[in-house]
């Protein structure tokens, strides 16, 4: 057999070697309940403001992948601050639902902690677009002064219209893929 030859065979071996180890951890590891996700939404940014509004967003939003055709059992939390001139409020809120699409997330949560009068116990949907360093955020209180209604229906957020502030886009959606 030549050189090259070998080479190839020794190649095409260690590619199917590394294929099958590599699917092997990965169903080990969600037959375990491990690190697989059916979706997700995690990281932060501050939006832009051309009048400087100090505005910050985080989630760490999970659905496990046992529950992958049940949005409504996503676990886990989100919050946000708007600031101007040293003035604002802050809030974070449990999760109750979070459906992703592609680079697309919508979750909603209730409001448990926050210094905003009246807002504690509101239900409110934010709409993440995960482009890298480009993302973009809108959230259901878009149209509204307050943080609007407390019988906004689960998962419903508003179109991602906000830009983040460069150099802080940060968040990462894993895509869900639901059996139905």
């Amino acid at each position: 057999m030549n050189r090259r030859t070998k080479t190839a065979a020794l190649g095409a071996a260690l590619l199917l070697t590394l294929g099958v180890a590599g699917s092997v951890t990965a169903t080990a590891d969600d037959d375990r309940g491990g690190k697989l996700e059916a979706a997700a939404l995690t990281g932060s940014a501050k939006l832009y403001r051309t009048a400087g509004d100090d505005i910050t967003f985080a989630f760490d939003a999970h659905l496990a992948a046992k529950d992958k055709d049940d949005p409504l059992k996503a676990t886990g939390t989100f919050e946000w601050s708007h600031y101007v001139d040293g003035e604002g409020a802050w809030a974070k809120a449990k999760v109750d639902c979070l459906v992703t699409g592609g680079k697309v997330a919508v979750v909603s949560g209730v409001v448990t902690a926050t210094d905003l009068p009246g807002a504690k116990g509101t239900r409110v949907g934010i709409t993440v677009h995960d482009l890298g360093r480009h993302d973009r955020l809108g959230y259901s209180w878009a149209t509204t002064e307050d943080l609007g209604p407390k019988d906004l229906p689960k998962c419903v957020g508003s179109a991602p219209f906000e830009k983040v502030k460069k150099g802080t886009g940060g968040f990462t959606v894993v895509p869900w893929h639901p059996s139905f």
